[in-house]
């Protein structure tokens, strides 16, 4: 396990939102989605919502591609993402997540959302707005099984601490036994959460990145 001490603190799937969130799926290209104007539009989504972002840029190619290899989707049924943002670390989980699996994304900001559903085409994706806190609502909603890995890249230093703690106790309740949980942050908070219900994370450090990430990794005991 890593010790945080040590560390610096530095196809089918264009979709509309209905009324309760849902997204209701037509005829697309799978991957055919452009990223030329993510950057401005998650800045725009920082400066709408600063502490519901977690950056004022995406994440790196190199982040995601340690998120995906943290998350280890390739065999899995269900994976979640919470906070897709603009949708870069949802290509990267949809390139290596099987063809007969689901990737929820669940994403509080509505234009992000908006976003997602217009740029993302994958039969696999479904997008729901809303919040992380009401996870399992989510994953009913949809008829999901227990995710096999939950992926969040929202910022748990800037939200309310009681919204923090049900957002942690939402994933472990959720989460397969044997299940993990990833989590990028460039602060630690999101350990002090989790600790409780899944023990010390193994921990690592993206520096090609801005801002450098830590990236947080438990696995749900068997069982």
């Amino acid at each position: 396990m890593a010790n945080l001490a040590n560390k610096p603190d530095t196809a089918q799937a264009a979709r509309s939102i209905a009324a309760d969130g849902r997204v209701a799926p037509r005829d697309a290209n799978p991957g055919s989605a452009s990223t030329g104007s993510d950057g401005a539009a998650f800045l725009r989504g920082f400066l709408d919502r600063p502490r519901e972002v977690g950056s004022i840029v995406p994440s790196s190619s190199f982040l995601e591609a340690r998120i995906v290899a943290a998350a280890a989707p390739g065999k899995a049924r269900c994976v979640v993402e919470l906070g897709p943002g603009t949708g870069g670390s949802t290509r990267a989980l949809l390139r290596a997540l099987p063809a007969e699996a689901r990737l929820l994304a669940v994403e509080l900001n509505p234009g992000f959302c908006e976003r997602l559903n217009a740029r993302l085409a994958d039969p696999r994706l479904v997008v729901q707005a809303g919040s992380a806190e009401d996870l399992a609502a989510h994953l009913a909603r949809w008829n999901l099984p227990a995710p096999e890995a939950v992926v969040s890249g929202i910022p748990f230093s800037t939200m309310p601490q009681a919204s923090a703690e049900r957002i942690a106790a939402a994933i472990h309740a959720v989460l397969k036994p044997g299940g993990c949980f990833v989590a990028y942050q460039f602060r630690p908070h999101v350990a002090r959460y989790l600790a409780r219900h899944l023990g010390a994370p193994e921990v690592t450090w993206e520096w090609r990145n801005i801002p450098p990430m830590r990236v947080f990794r438990w696995v749900k005991p068997p069982g």
